[in-house]
């Protein structure tokens, strides 16, 4: 008896192709929101520079500072990139920095922040996009992500929250584009723009990580070990050359890969005074770690929006209707929210709510770092409720109109009046009216006052700091012979400056000029200005 194998034929099989009208289509979106976006950067940078807050941040004039230090000072060149914030920000900004209009502005490093807010309203489109999120769904993520007012003011600073902002959503896109297809060239795409991260932020080590796992776990279920192992293996090594660089850079040039992590300057070691001050109280608690980090994405980001987005996260992980591999690969959106809780329970960062976790606010902009997801989530939202889109719609646009009118920018009131500023007007004011037409040099610590330093408007080969190696050491050990002024915190052996010149004998050549809250200002006797070196001798 002959049996017949039934063959089952597909009534209808879907072909997608892209037609040159489809093409040209996208290209004129791509256009138009390029655009628009780009004119809402320059306006948004012209208003922040106009009212004094584009230099609100005192870490915004040390990132200025550096780069400037590169090109010019008393010993120039990329040593001055130093060992704790990681240097692609800085890199860039020797393009313009030598400028004294692009540097004084903040321009030279809002440049870039402009330039990564553009690209990142490009890639949430896209990303969106290869969801196949309709039309309505895109725009209203570009423009959560757009209208945000402190992802707009952070985009007028020389912050480095944007740069990573746009590296991070880059490499979280070509990684989506690399679930969807398993195409080599996104694999690589992913990895190089991680990498580029990585140099930006230590945050970005963490997207690696978690990126790797997902990548062999991935390739695990699906194919087998061997399959996840080379993959997993070859995306941590392209994606991690920039940390192989600057482990690299930290062992030549401070003679310890580990330099970075534990040095003087080190992120630890400001941790471990904070602790024995008991001012890390995330510290070993999960849920008040989590609780913190909640507190800075509902400042940022606003309670509704907050809501809703991670709602849209929940319902697109649980929608059959998404493909599986395109579930799994936004999960990559949320490794900002992991990585801050993370750093935050082992106390490796620290945040202030003022009312909350103090009396002030301190690094409450790391809540910015979920915007575009939580951006794409709610674009994913609209398309996939279309009976519920204008009440969404509405909603979301009412909180946006009062968080303009009420200017409630929570990274502004952490630029102005939280830890991250000191009010230096008046010790950098008087730096420059009594120091600018007198022959001398002003001895300093970066570490301490770098704010000082930039907005006393006086010439990088002003100053002797750590930065100036042998004029550093020699006005350490002699500052009568090196230095007319020392600017110090007395009394403070957090100040590498007063640390080293306190019990030398030629600081007893100097009176106490000036007192102000974050400074001393101490000046050479008259009687002693003979013997002092006003000229560069090298720049060696």
């Amino acid at each position: 008896m002959n049996s017949e194998k039934k063959i089952k034929i597909p009534k209808k099989i879907k072909v997608e192709i892209s037609t040159p009208i489809d093409i040209y289509y996208n290209k004129y979106i791509i256009f138009i929101l390029g655009f628009s976006l780009s004119l809402i950067s320059v306006i948004a940078f012209i208003y922040y520079y106009k009212n004094g807050l584009g230099l609100a941040y005192n870490d915004a004039r040390s990132h200025l500072d550096i780069g400037r230090r590169v090109v010019e000072g008393l010993h120039t060149g990329f040593a001055q990139l130093g060992s704790v914030w990681l240097p692609l920000t800085h890199l860039l900004m020797i393009l313009t920095i030598w400028n004294d209009f692009m540097w004084h502005s903040g321009l030279s490093g809002a440049i870039q922040s402009m330039a990564a807010f553009v690209a990142t309203g490009l890639l949430i489109y896209m990303f969106l996009r290869e969801m196949e999120v309709g039309m309505l769904g895109r725009l209203v993520g570009v423009i959560l992500f757009a209208a945000n007012i402190n992802v707009l003011y952070l985009q007028s600073t020389a912050m480095t929250e944007l740069m990573l902002l746009g590296t991070m959503t880059a490499g979280a896109y070509h990684l989506l584009r690399w679930f969807k297809t398993e195409a080599l060239i996104y694999f690589l795409y992913s990895a190089f723009f991680i990498m580029l991260a990585t140099l930006v932020r230590y945050d970005a080590w963490f997207m690696l990580f978690f990126s790797s796992a997902m990548i062999g776990f991935y390739l695990f279920k699906k194919y087998d070990y061997s399959r996840a192992e080379g993959f997993f293996v070859l995306f941590f090594t392209l994606g991690g050359f920039g940390i192989f660089l600057w482990f690299l850079w930290n062992a030549v040039i401070f003679k310890d890969p580990l330099y970075f992590a534990f040095g003087p300057y080190s992120a630890h070691t400001q941790q471990d005074q904070l602790e024995s001050a008991g001012a890390l109280p995330t510290k070993g608690d999960w849920l008040y770690s989590l609780r913190m980090y909640a507190y800075a994405l509902a400042y940022n980001i606003g309670a509704f929006t907050l809501f809703l987005g991670l709602a849209s996260a929940i319902i697109l992980w649980l929608d059959k209707k998404v493909p599986k591999n395109i579930r799994f690969a936004t999960v990559a959106l949320v490794a900002p929210l992991f990585f801050n809780v993370l750093a935050l329970y082992l106390g490796h960062s620290v945040l202030y709510i003022q009312g909350i976790s103090g009396e002030t606010w301190f690094n409450v902009r790391y809540g910015i770092m979920m915007v575009p997801s939580i951006a794409i989530f709610v674009g994913y939202l609209i398309d996939r409720f279309k009976p519920l889109r204008p009440t969404i719609i509405g909603l979301l646009l009412f909180v946006l109109f009062f968080s303009f009118t009420s200017q409630d920018a929570v990274t502004i009131d952490d630029a102005r009046v939280g830890s991250s500023q000191k009010n230096v007007k008046e010790v950098s004011g008087w730096l420059r009216d009594h120091t600018a037409d007198k022959k001398g040099f002003i001895l300093i610590s970066v570490a301490s006052h770098d704010s000082i330093i930039f907005s006393s408007g006086l010439p990088m080969k002003k100053f002797i700091h750590e930065g100036s190696q042998d004029y550093y050491k020699n006005a350490i050990e002699n500052p009568d012979l090196w230095a007319r002024w020392i600017v110090v915190r007395s009394y403070s052996d957090g100040d590498s400056t007063w640390r080293g010149i306190k019990d030398k004998p030629g600081f007893q050549r100097y009176n106490l000029v000036d007192h102000y809250p974050f400074a001393d200002i101490y000046e050479l006797k008259p009687e002693f200005i003979d013997n002092l070196r006003t000229d560069i001798v090298s720049d060696k």
